[in-house]
Protein backbone atom coordinates (compact mmCIF):
# COMPACT_ATOMS: atom_id res chain seq x y z
CA UNK A 1 0.00 0.00 0.00
CA UNK A 2 2.77 2.63 1.20
CA UNK A 3 4.35 1.77 -2.57
CA UNK A 4 1.19 2.57 -4.28
CA UNK A 5 0.85 5.79 -2.46
CA UNK A 6 4.49 6.92 -3.18
CA UNK A 7 3.90 5.69 -6.98
CA UNK A 8 0.92 8.15 -7.08
CA UNK A 9 2.52 11.07 -5.61
CA UNK A 10 5.24 10.54 -7.55
CA UNK A 11 2.19 10.85 -10.71
CA UNK A 12 1.01 13.93 -9.24
CA UNK A 13 4.66 15.31 -9.12
CA UNK A 14 4.62 15.21 -12.60
CA UNK A 15 1.25 16.27 -13.91
CA UNK A 16 2.30 19.46 -11.36
CA UNK A 17 5.70 19.42 -13.55
CA UNK A 18 3.66 19.83 -17.15
CA UNK A 19 1.20 21.98 -15.96
CA UNK A 20 3.79 24.14 -14.67
CA UNK A 21 4.12 25.13 -18.60
CA UNK A 22 1.08 26.65 -18.52
CA UNK A 23 2.18 28.99 -15.92
CA UNK A 24 5.17 29.95 -18.37
CA UNK A 25 3.48 31.66 -20.64
CA UNK A 26 2.53 35.33 -19.27
CA UNK A 27 -1.09 35.62 -20.08
CA UNK A 28 -2.13 32.16 -18.63
CA UNK A 29 -0.08 32.96 -16.14
CA UNK A 30 -1.66 36.26 -15.34
CA UNK A 31 -4.87 34.88 -15.46
CA UNK A 32 -4.12 32.08 -13.14
CA UNK A 33 -2.49 34.77 -10.61
CA UNK A 34 -6.12 36.90 -10.44
CA UNK A 35 -8.18 33.56 -10.77
CA UNK A 36 -5.99 33.04 -7.14
CA UNK A 37 -6.05 36.51 -5.90
CA UNK A 38 -9.89 35.97 -6.23
CA UNK A 39 -10.35 33.21 -4.21
CA UNK A 40 -8.14 34.23 -0.99
CA UNK A 41 -11.49 35.82 0.23
CA UNK A 42 -11.86 39.22 -1.25
CA UNK A 43 -14.52 37.77 -4.35
CA UNK A 44 -16.46 36.05 -1.51
CA UNK A 45 -16.78 38.99 0.67
CA UNK A 46 -17.57 41.15 -2.27
CA UNK A 47 -20.17 38.80 -3.36
CA UNK A 48 -21.61 38.68 0.26
CA UNK A 49 -21.75 42.48 0.29
CA UNK A 50 -23.10 42.68 -2.94
CA UNK A 51 -26.22 40.54 -2.44
CA UNK A 52 -26.87 42.39 1.14
CA UNK A 53 -26.41 45.55 -1.33
CA UNK A 54 -28.98 44.35 -3.58
CA UNK A 55 -30.86 42.42 -1.36
CA UNK A 56 -30.77 44.00 1.29
CA UNK A 57 -32.56 42.53 4.82
CA UNK A 58 -33.74 39.53 2.37
CA UNK A 59 -30.45 38.80 1.65
CA UNK A 60 -29.06 38.48 5.03
CA UNK A 61 -30.22 34.64 5.87
CA UNK A 62 -27.84 33.74 2.39
CA UNK A 63 -25.16 35.53 3.72
CA UNK A 64 -24.48 34.21 7.09
CA UNK A 65 -25.37 30.97 6.08
CA UNK A 66 -22.34 31.28 3.71
CA UNK A 67 -20.74 33.01 6.43
CA UNK A 68 -21.40 30.19 8.51
CA UNK A 69 -20.21 27.33 5.78
CA UNK A 70 -16.98 29.47 5.39
CA UNK A 71 -15.99 29.41 9.22
CA UNK A 72 -16.59 25.61 9.47
CA UNK A 73 -14.73 25.01 5.92
CA UNK A 74 -11.66 27.06 7.69
CA UNK A 75 -11.77 25.22 10.57
CA UNK A 76 -11.86 22.03 8.88
CA UNK A 77 -9.35 22.28 6.58
CA UNK A 78 -7.54 23.71 9.13
CA UNK A 79 -7.16 20.70 11.33
CA UNK A 80 -6.85 18.51 8.25
CA UNK A 81 -3.56 20.18 7.58
CA UNK A 82 -2.41 20.46 10.50
CA UNK A 83 -3.03 16.78 10.51
CA UNK A 84 -1.94 15.79 7.33
CA UNK A 85 1.07 17.82 7.10
CA UNK A 86 1.47 17.36 3.37
CA UNK A 87 4.37 19.65 1.68
CA UNK A 88 3.30 22.07 -1.52
CA UNK A 89 4.80 21.13 -4.54
CA UNK A 90 7.65 23.45 -4.99
CA UNK A 91 8.73 22.10 -1.78
CA UNK A 92 9.45 18.75 -2.95
CA UNK A 93 10.44 19.57 -6.55
CA UNK A 94 12.59 22.69 -6.74
CA UNK A 95 11.93 22.98 -9.91
CA UNK A 96 7.97 23.60 -9.46
CA UNK A 97 8.74 27.42 -9.00
CA UNK A 98 5.41 28.72 -7.07
CA UNK A 99 3.82 31.91 -9.19
CA UNK A 100 2.33 33.63 -6.30
CA UNK A 101 3.11 32.62 -2.24
CA UNK A 102 0.80 30.34 -0.46
CA UNK A 103 -0.97 31.60 2.34
CA UNK A 104 -0.76 28.89 4.79
CA UNK A 105 1.96 26.11 5.18
CA UNK A 106 0.94 22.75 3.94
CA UNK A 107 -1.15 21.32 0.49
CA UNK A 108 -3.49 19.07 1.67
CA UNK A 109 -6.62 19.99 0.74
CA UNK A 110 -7.05 23.02 -0.88
CA UNK A 111 -8.71 25.30 1.13
CA UNK A 112 -8.95 28.40 -1.86
CA UNK A 113 -11.18 25.10 -3.55
CA UNK A 114 -12.92 24.25 -0.67
CA UNK A 115 -14.60 27.37 -0.60
CA UNK A 116 -14.68 28.46 -4.14
CA UNK A 117 -16.86 25.29 -4.59
CA UNK A 118 -18.93 25.78 -1.14
CA UNK A 119 -19.50 29.35 -1.85
CA UNK A 120 -20.86 28.78 -5.26
CA UNK A 121 -23.02 26.04 -4.45
CA UNK A 122 -24.45 27.99 -1.70
CA UNK A 123 -25.06 31.20 -3.63
CA UNK A 124 -26.24 29.42 -6.47
CA UNK A 125 -28.77 27.48 -4.20
CA UNK A 126 -29.81 31.06 -3.12
CA UNK A 127 -29.87 32.67 -6.14
CA UNK A 128 -29.63 30.42 -9.39
CA UNK A 129 -28.71 33.18 -11.66
CA UNK A 130 -25.60 33.38 -9.79
CA UNK A 131 -24.54 29.89 -11.08
CA UNK A 132 -23.76 30.63 -14.73
CA UNK A 133 -20.67 33.32 -13.29
CA UNK A 134 -19.80 31.44 -10.31
CA UNK A 135 -19.12 27.78 -11.77
CA UNK A 136 -16.61 28.91 -14.39
CA UNK A 137 -14.88 31.23 -12.05
CA UNK A 138 -14.88 28.53 -9.11
CA UNK A 139 -13.39 26.04 -11.81
CA UNK A 140 -10.66 28.89 -12.78
CA UNK A 141 -9.43 29.05 -9.16
CA UNK A 142 -9.52 25.32 -8.39
CA UNK A 143 -7.27 25.14 -11.37
CA UNK A 144 -5.12 27.77 -10.53
CA UNK A 145 -4.06 26.88 -7.40
CA UNK A 146 -2.34 23.38 -9.39
CA UNK A 147 -1.18 25.38 -12.58
CA UNK A 148 0.61 27.92 -9.95
CA UNK A 149 2.58 25.20 -8.34
CA UNK A 150 0.56 25.00 -4.75
CA UNK A 151 -0.65 22.52 -4.88
CA UNK A 152 -1.38 18.71 -5.81
CA UNK A 153 -4.38 17.42 -8.17
CA UNK A 154 -5.68 15.72 -5.19
CA UNK A 155 -5.47 18.38 -2.87
CA UNK A 156 -8.13 20.29 -5.39
CA UNK A 157 -10.15 17.35 -5.52
CA UNK A 158 -10.01 16.89 -1.65
CA UNK A 159 -10.88 20.90 -1.63
CA UNK A 160 -13.78 20.60 -3.81
CA UNK A 161 -15.65 17.37 -2.14
CA UNK A 162 -14.92 19.36 1.06
CA UNK A 163 -16.76 21.93 -0.03
CA UNK A 164 -19.59 20.51 -1.41
CA UNK A 165 -20.17 18.23 1.54
CA UNK A 166 -20.27 21.42 3.81
CA UNK A 167 -22.75 23.35 1.26
CA UNK A 168 -24.89 20.45 0.92
CA UNK A 169 -24.73 19.65 3.82
CA UNK A 170 -25.98 23.17 5.71
CA UNK A 171 -28.56 23.17 3.10
CA UNK A 172 -29.91 19.52 3.83
CA UNK A 173 -29.75 20.75 7.74
CA UNK A 174 -31.89 23.74 6.69
CA UNK A 175 -34.80 21.51 5.26
CA UNK A 176 -34.67 19.43 8.20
Amino acid sequence: MQQALIRFQQWELLLCLALRRVQQRQLSRRVFVVASRLGDGGLWYGLMAGILLIEGINGATAVLHMAAAGLVGTLLYTLIKRGTRRLRPYEVNPALIPATPALDRYSFPSGHTLHAVGFTLLASAYYPALAVWLIPVAGLIAASRVVLGLHYPTDVLAGALLGALIAHGSLWLLVV
